[in-house]
């Protein structure tokens, strides 16, 4: 295995949401390479299997589990049946979003209420169902995932900006609600990351642009991300907690 080691990672319990493809999968793969027994939901049940086969010959291998996270009280079931299953949860990774684009002339309350719900509500929900372990083993860390978007403003993605940017400030409440516990909240902030998602996108030249606003001319990749969420999630980083840290090559 390549990259740093992190012996406090072994044998913890993770959950990664949205863990089927893109980052997600990066974050399952670093996690599961640690000796981390991973955990990974998703509704994309295809990739996901996909990826659960690709890593089955890890030991743990991490274990798929469908869910919808937009439906709140199914996924606090998922995270409850996780516990009974494996035991407490030690991380929580909210990686899962969805960021189609989306016109301000376009955008009714029902899409609105569904973007929210993709984005932002199910982040709040499922750390309030993984609180209470935490609290009780006196440790436990919540991984949020935010975006470069709403730092840019960049087009045609109010809402989910209007998500990300509302995931930092729920990152530093949690992190003052929980931390007297020991629980550490932090939230990671990529930029354009390459996944087959984000190419959809992008023409060549329009991935050319984000390079060279860059301050390093290179394209982010999800093991790039998953490189900090291994630190922040380690004892390595028992003090960090309530701020948001980027990987985004300096992106301006």
């Amino acid at each position: 295995m390549s990259g740093a080691v992190y012996p406090s990672l072994k044998g913890r319990l993770v959950v990664v949401t949205g863990g089927g493809s893109g980052i997600g999968a990066g974050l399952v793969e670093a996690f599961a390479r640690q000796g981390a027994r991973v955990v990974f939901f998703d509704v994309a049940e295809a990739d996901s299997r996909a990826l659960e086969a690709l890593l089955a010959h890890l030991d743990p291998a991490p274990v798929f589990h469908a869910c919808d996270l937009t439906r709140v009280e199914a996924m606090q079931a998922c995270l409850t049946d996780v516990a009974a299953r494996h035991g407490a949860i030690d991380v929580l990774i909210n990686n899962a979003a969805s960021d189609d684009r989306h016109a301000l002339a376009d955008v009714t309350p029902a899409y609105w209420d569904e973007r929210v719900a993709v984005n932002l509500r199910h982040l709040y929900f499922a750390a309030q169902s993984v609180a209470p372990a935490m609290r009780a083993q006196g440790r436990g860390v919540i991984l949020n995932l935010g975006s470069i978007s709403w730092h840019l403003g960049l087009p045609d993605l109010s809402i989910y900006e209007t998500a990300k940017a509302g995931i930092e400030g729920m990152t530093r409440a949690l992190a003052r609600e929980l931390g007297a516990d020991g629980v550490r909240v932090a939230c990671i902030v990529p930029g354009n990351v390459k996944t087959p998602r984000q190419m959809k996108w992008y023409t060549p030249e329009g991935e050319a642009e984000i390079v060279a606003a860059q301050c390093l001319k290179g394209r982010i990749e999800p093991r790039d991300v998953a490189a900090l969420a291994l630190f922040l999630a380690s004892d390595d980083a028992r003090f960090i907690t309530g701020h948001e840290y980027f990987v985004d090559a300096g992106w301006r």
